[in-house]
């Protein structure tokens, strides 16, 4: 186990030592947290564009310049912190991110070492994922901070502190929207197996992060919704709609098609939760497939899961992606 452990650190360490790879997105967290931070702007309302001379700006993505923050509350907070830290600083901003995925990417691990049947496989099919490491190490996405909120709850509730586990759920939801397709499938295993649950934490949790949210941002920050109907309708050139596409079959119609099938799927994901089997892995896996928006680091949505559970399906199809979507991340 220590010599797995310590090859993971240093694959998914080695790519704080480069510039920020493949991706802006951590200059767009630093400008939205900036309008907050800086400017005392809302950045479920005000645009980056609005505040162009800002140091961040001409560093983010140009996609992202008109629209505003995409992201849960929980973490628009916290980008305003970052910030107030790293003042005008693009370096600090960068490498503070960067830094936060690599140790939210270690703590994903370690945590799914503690769940874990096979502790040293899961540390390997994690810790050992070379596109996990470029760009949550190398490109400081914030899914790492989702994903180990995910595994924190449901480390927590293996270890009986209910309560705790529920507040992680909270957080997780309020950092990306994504964690709550895999809720229902946790709550209906629990229920199915007479576990007991952390209804009170997480309903604790909820309440504080939705008034401080309301609070800080008014209930414009329930808008970050938004952009999931924007990505059904735009799609990316990796996802399989987006392959679809390209030989021919109408965007529209790829895109109905895929949902549609996942809609199907996730019935059937609920009823094998039900029958005491939540099989998370393969409902993320499941998710990437039919997204009309998939880049590469989504793909820790669903490593960690299939990483934990007995479930032959779900770890070929994560490895079967994480093949796919390394051309995305390098080049060839």
């Amino acid at each position: 186990m220590g010599a797995v452990l310590a090859v993971a650190v240093a694959i998914q360490l080695a790519p704080l030592t480069a510039p920020v790879l493949l991706s802006t997105d951590v200059y767009s967290y630093w400008d939205y947290g900036r309008l907050a931070a800086v400017h005392d702007a809302n950045p479920y309302e005000v645009t980056p564009i609005d505040f162009a001379n800002d140091p961040a700006f001409k560093r983010m993505g140009a996609q992202w310049r008109e629209t505003t923050s995409v992201y849960g509350p929980a973490f628009t907070l916290a980008s305003e912190g970052h910030a107030k830290a790293v003042g005008d600083s693009a370096a600090a901003a960068a490498w503070a991110y960067k830094a936060l995925a690599a140790l939210a990417m270690l703590a994903i691990t370690l945590l799914a070492v503690r769940v874990a049947a096979r502790p040293a496989f899961a540390a390997a099919f994690v810790g050992w994922n070379p596109l996990l490491a470029v760009h949550f190490a190398g490109g400081g996405h914030n899914d790492a901070w989702m994903m180990a909120l995910v595994f924190a709850a449901l480390a927590l509730a293996a270890t009986g502190r209910r309560q705790l586990a529920g507040a992680a759920w909270a957080l997780s939801i309020a950092v990306k929207w994504v964690a709550l397709v895999f809720l229902p499938l946790r709550a209906l295993e629990a229920r199915r197996e007479r576990r007991r649950v952390g209804h009170a934490g997480f309903a604790a949790a909820a309440a504080v992060v939705v008034g401080v949210a309301t609070w800080r941002y008014g209930l414009s920050w329930l808008d970050a919704f938004g952009p999931v109907g924007r990505n059904l309708r735009e799609g990316s050139r990796y996802s399989i709609p987006g392959r679809l596409e390209s030989i021919g079959i109408p965007h529209g119609a790829a895109v109905g098609v895929l949902v549609g099938l996942f809609g199907l799927a996730y019935l059937w994901l609920l009823r094998e939760a039900w029958r005491g089997h939540a099989r998370l892995g393969l409902a993320a896996g499941l998710l990437l497939v039919a997204a009309p928006w998939l880049v590469p680091w989504y793909l820790v949505w669903t490593v960690p899961f299939a990483a934990v559970e007995e479930d032959g399906t779900a770890q070929v199809l994560a490895l079967a992606l994480t093949a796919y979507l390394l051309r995305d991340a390098v080049p060839l």
